[in-house]
């Protein structure tokens, strides 16, 4: 069985490399600044001080062991194509209208599960619209099943970090 790899951009590779660094670094050390500070004030039994700081210390190693192992098991995105969908590009897609939303034309870009932030229109490809629309063609339509209802999409442009927005999109 092959290990799982979290696929990501270059980018978000290497931010999360410097939040690592941060945090096994300064953050590392004031953590064990603050607990050696609580350490001082005498008995631990009844030290409300000391018992943060060493929750606080085991919340930031298993930050940094999450990040640690996304690091180690990241694939970074690389020759895309904008003949078919891909983690990494970026789709227009029109959503025909359905229950009481109007058809709508949305710009989203697929992105593996750590790098999904939809306020950014960056969706996951393990999501369902992202799950759906990969290898997918431009004219291609699918169909979403979602909690809100059933969806139907068109793919009306597929693009990779080389291609630019179309001129309505830039404008929106």
């Amino acid at each position: 069985m092959e290990a799982y790899k979290e696929k990501m951009s270059q980018q978000h590779y290497d931010a999360l490399q410097k939040e690592l660094a941060y945090l096994s670094g300064v953050r590392r050390k004031e953590v064990a600044d603050a607990l050696a500070e609580a350490r001082s004030h005498g008995d631990l039994s009844e030290n409300a001080e000391y018992d943060e700081a060493r929750n606080e210390q085991s919340r930031l190693e298993e930050e940094i062991r999450n990040l640690e192992y996304t690091l180690e098991h990241a694939e970074i995105i690389q020759n895309l194509s904008a003949d078919e969908v891909s983690t990494g590009c970026t789709v227009v897609l029109n959503r025909a209208p359905f229950g009481n939303q109007p058809q709508k034309v949305e710009t989203l870009r697929i992105v593996g599960r750590t790098e999904a932030d939809y306020d950014q229109q960056k969706i996951a490809d393990d999501s369902p619209i992202g799950k759906a629309v990969l290898g997918k063609r431009v004219g291609e339509t699918f169909i979403v099943e979602a909690p809100i209802g059933i969806m139907t999409f068109t793919v009306l442009e597929i693009m990779t970090d080389a291609d630019e927005l179309p001129a309505e999109e830039e404008n929106a």
